[in-house]
């Protein structure tokens, strides 16, 4: 094997020739990185300096804020440089690094949202043991448990994948290095076995997929019975942000990797990855925020204290 099937860059696909655009595409991108950052940066310090936020649900929902700042982080800030500096390289290192975090943010970020909606399955379905059932503990070991396992499965994939001689040049026909991309590039039967780990991977999230579907069929059932107008609109505000985000993560996702070659090209290619990859993790705290009023109460007093303080700083 030569040193020749493994390339000192790769070159990822830009989303404009012209300087005009490229610098378009920087600025457009600069604005949803800082909003992306800024949404899940208030998320992330409401739910830990608000007590009453210390909840299962508000828990994962912090977690799921972390993993969309780690996703949009690893894949728009290089992009955006790219296109600054008007060059479309990457190197082997950077490439892999890439490669490896944005598998483990994503995948992360499906399974937890699989957690999220058995939170809130035992919340509607069966709140009378949702205090046992979720305990503090379980709520811990079951995030660790995803992040652990997401860790080693990222591991395992980007050693695998990155391990294939590469022999179809090094232009990628995406901004980020993502698995299919690289496959693209593989000159031999070795890319079986990582078509393999992506089959077993896709069984994995189907199973996840229709716990997902059946979740909400029997919290919908029991919402739709609630003789309360209050509770079902407390229970809809809480689960139907959360059906929401996953719905744009699984059907944007699920297409960006099976649909077929002939459906694929390159315009394609990058609306489909800034659908599941940039525009979720800018969104998810809005999507969150409107629907859910005890978020939005806490949200609201952390900006007035912002407030509070500058003003005070300034008047002294």
């Amino acid at each position: 094997m030569s040193n020749s099937s493994f390339p000192t860059e790769f070159l990822l696909l830009s989303f404009a020739e012209t300087r005009e655009l490229q610098l378009l595409h920087f600025g457009l991108f600069l604005g949803i990185y800082l909003a992306a950052l800024l949404g899940n940066g208030l998320i992330l310090t409401a739910v830990a300096c608000d007590h009453r936020l210390h909840t299962p649900m508000y828990f994962f929902l912090l977690n799921l804020a972390l993993l969309d700042v780690g996703t949009i982080t690893t894949t728009v800030p290089k992009t955006m440089a790219n296109s600054l500096w008007d060059t479309r390289a990457i190197s082997y290192l950077g490439c892999t690094a890439q490669f490896f975090f944005f598998f483990f943010f994503i995948s992360t970020e499906f399974y937890l949202l699989t957690i999220m909606a058995y939170d809130r399955y035992v919340a509607i379905c069966k709140p009378l043991h949702y205090v046992t059932i979720m305990a503090s503990r379980t709520c811990v070991n079951m995030a660790a448990a995803v992040w652990g396992s997401t860790f080693l499965y990222a591991v395992l994939h980007t050693a695998n994948t990155f391990s294939l001689p590469l022999c179809q040049g090094n232009a990628l026909d995406q901004f980020f290095c993502e698995i299919p991309q690289i496959l693209k590039l593989s000159c031999s039967d070795a890319y079986l076995r990582e078509v393999g780990l992506l089959v077993v991977s896709v069984c994995l999230a189907l199973g996840c997929f229709v716990f997902l579907v059946l979740s909400y069929v029997q919290i919908f059932s029991v919402v739709l019975r609630m003789p309360s107008e209050q509770g079902r609109h407390k229970a809809f505000s809480t689960c139907l942000p959360h059906l929401a985000v996953v719905s744009l993560f699984i059907s944007t996702g699920t297409f960006s990797y099976m649909k077929p070659p002939s459906m694929s090209s390159s315009s394609l290619n990058l609306l489909l990855a800034v659908l599941y990859s940039v525009v979720p993790p800018a969104v998810n705290p809005l999507i969150y925020s409107m629907r859910n009023q005890e978020l939005k109460d806490s949200l609201g007093k952390l900006v007035t204290g912002i407030f509070s303080e500058r003003t005070n700083c300034w008047s002294s």
